[in-house]
């Protein structure tokens, strides 16, 4: 899938469907079609004007059964949220833009700027999600783009790629897999998606983002060829994502890396990457329900979407799975001849009172291990490195356990790289913990159901491990956002036994600014307006499922004026509307990451840069009685999850140096 969405993908969708706003319910959800998400979200309608933007045209409400009401209100809520939003830019009359504006030096970040163009709109999107039914068109036009940039895919063997997929972990497994073999003196490359805050990050030579010089140097190489090759009837390029793929390609070749560990982007069988012909091996690991629209709404369509990087006679390892999709991936591997192995668990890699480090917390860490241990020693092996056993293919016919659909990988003793490679394995935004004073922070990109129970799990063992504070006074919050075609709810209803204070949502903006936003962490796909939306949505969400946990309170009815309250101090916004009793009242939306930051911490945290304007008490209620806790806790313990651009748009915040 093309562009900067989970997992590698840049479909990040509008609202499935719209509701009223604020943090308590007036009325059961209902679904929405997309005309009346327009309506609700009408930015196309509206211009400056002389005090400000104002509308083309104003639509009236309806009234049937109330909704003239709430449909006012909404109304307004937009109206403030416009003008507010204006101010917050500073731009002193200038109107946001989401165009990249063209600047005539040839560095880094205008490569960025102009990789950006290739972003890809929501109607392209829909046409890739058609055409994915034809892979040969895929792939087809994959390597038409990569022989018009000068290689062709034979080019690719030299490469000696390890080609891995899966829907949780694969992104973990592979940097388990290249920090391993570093070990050895080898020199790597790795390309993953999505990156966190700067776009080099997904190609990476000896564990090291791709600096900002040979970045410039080989995006301009590759771009100039492509547009130098466009004619009538290669009028096009490559969207973001396959650009990306084909300039890693690029990068790794001419670097002269010794291997490549290549994760995939979205499924596997149609994703850009597999136009890889001859890896050296090929891993998947733990399968789950992400990316339904593209990928199929079962686990077993997506267990054949990702077997799709088998080939021929290439050895092939798999984290245990669930029967039916494992099955579906020995299928897979027979009608391929790729010869496919379970991997052991890592505990039988522990012989008598040997532990094995993990520089990656987490329970679910260790089956990432497993397939990383699996990975690397098979490369050894192939590409005939000493004092590594031949691993043994399964002949066909061969009598397996009827309890085990797919052969047990052998065991073996794991060296001192490996050893070593497990235990210094980094890999940020992933279970990582930052303690910032009285702030830590709890930082994961987990977006799949499976990987918020991971999540929870981790972080409730995680902060069951730190120091309580004498007074007993913990504040637990939640920061979170989804995109793309999740399931919310579901998501949100595996974080209630984390047992948090407050819920913060907002968009994966940094900054309310357009201009602000560093233009790697832009995405012309979504609007602020309608990732607003979808924050309101969520909030309403984790309201209702507080309710049913059964919260001391009901529902207050929506006041029209309380549903938008800028700060003129902070500029921070709140789309919540007035509770009865606001000490019970947990959730807060914000329309940019910086202003839920500045909340959450309070000037508290020394990492955090205070606003240049006067910090002052937001006039909301729940805002203000949440800032008192918060001053006054001993402890503050931030969940960051939901979106790994979430993740990122924090990290740039609390580490600046990750900018640089």
């Amino acid at each position: 899938m093309e562009g900067r969405g989970e997992g590698g993908s840049d479909a990040l969708s509008a609202p499935r469907g719209t509701a009223a706003w604020g943090g308590r319910p007036a009325a059961p959800l209902r679904h929405v079609s997309r005309p009346d998400v327009a309506a609700f979200c009408p930015l196309q309608r509206w211009r400056r004007g002389g005090a400000g933007l104002r509308p083309r045209g104003r639509r009236r409400a309806r009234t049937a059964d109330g909704a003239g009401r709430r449909g006012a209100m909404v109304a307004r809520g937009l109206r403030a949220l416009r003008g507010a939003l204006r101010g917050a830019a500073g731009s002193g009359g200038r109107r946001l833009s989401t165009r990249p504006a063209r600047v005539p030096a040839a560095d880094y970040q205008d490569a960025i700027r102009t990789l950006n163009t290739l972003q890809t709109n929501a109607s392209y999107l829909e046409q890739v999600k058609r055409e994915r039914g034809d892979p040969r068109a895929q792939l087809e036009a994959m390597r038409g783009f990569l022989e018009r940039s000068g290689l062709q895919v034979e080019d690719l063997d030299r490469l000696n790629i390890i080609h891995v997929t899966g829907t949780k972990g694969k992104g973990s497994a592979c940097a388990f897999t290249e920090r391993i073999l570093r070990g050895y003196g080898l020199r790597t490359g790795f390309y993953s998606s999505p990156h966190l805050v700067q776009v080099r990050e997904r190609i990476r030579i000896n564990g090291q983002p791709l600096s900002k010089e040979l970045f410039s140097k080989y995006f301009w190489l590759v771009y100039r060829r492509l547009r130098g090759t466009k004619d009538e009837s290669q009028a096009n390029m490559p969207a973001y994502f396959r650009f990306l793929t084909i300039m890693a390609f690029h990068v790794f070749l001419q670097e002269k890396v010794d291997l490549a560990v290549v994760e995939v982007g979205i499924g596997g069988a149609f994703d850009c990457t597999n136009i890889i012909r001859a890896p050296v091996v090929c891993g998947v690991s733990s399968l789950g329900i992400d990316h339904t629209s593209i990928l199929g709404d079962t686990v077993e369509k997506i267990a054949w979407q990702k077997g799709g990087i088998f080939k021929p006679g290439v050895p092939a390892f798999t984290v245990p799975q669930p029967e039916q999709p494992l099955e579906v991936l020995r299928d897979r591997a027979r009608e391929c001849g790729c010869p496919l192995y379970l991997c052991p668990e890592l505990d039988a890699f522990e012989a008598g009172t040997q532990v094995l480090e993990l520089g990656l917390a987490g329970s679910h860490q260790r089956s990432n291990a497993a397939l990383a241990l699996q990975l690397s020693r098979t490369w050894l092996q192939r590409r005939g490195y000493e004092g590594t056993d031949v691993l043994q293919d399964v002949l066909p016919g061969a009598e397996l356990s009827a309890q085990r659909s797919v052969p047990l990988a052998p065991t073996f003793c794991p060296s001192d790289a490996m050893i070593q490679g497990l235990r210094d394995t980094e890999w940020p935004g992933r279970t990582q913990v930052l303690p910032h004073g009285p702030v830590t922070w709890y930082i994961d990109g987990a977006h799949t159901t499976s990987s918020i129970q991971a999540c929870v799990r981790w972080f409730r063992q995680a902060a069951l491990n730190e120091d309580k504070p004498q007074d007993g006074s913990e504040v637990r919050v939640l920061l979170f956002n989804a995109t793309g075609d999740r399931d919310t709810a579901a998501l949100l209803k595996l974080l209630l036994p984390c047992h948090f204070d407050y819920a913060v949502f907002c968009p994966n903006f940094t900054e309310v600014s357009v201009a602000a936003n560093s233009a790697d962490q832009q995405n012309f796909n979504v609007t602020l307006e309608n990732a607003l939306t979808r924050c309101v949505e969520n909030q309403k969400t984790w309201t209702r499922l507080m309710e049913e946990k059964g919260g001391p309170w009901l529902p207050a009815p929506l006041e029209v004026g309380g549903l938008l309250q800028p700060d003129p101090l902070r500029g921070a916004l709140l789309l919540v509307p007035p509770a009865e009793r606001p000490l019970n009242s947990t959730s807060l939306v914000f329309p940019c990451i910086s202003h839920a930051l500045q909340w959450i911490t309070q000037g508290r945290d020394p990492h955090l840069p205070l606003p240049a304007s006067k910090v002052g008490a937001h006039p909301h209620p729940v805002a203000t009685s949440g800032a008192v806790l918060l001053q006054e806790a001993a402890a503050i313990r931030v969940l960051v999850t939901g979106s790994l651009h979430l993740v990122g748009g924090v990290l740039k915040l609390l580490d600046p140096t990750l900018s640089q």
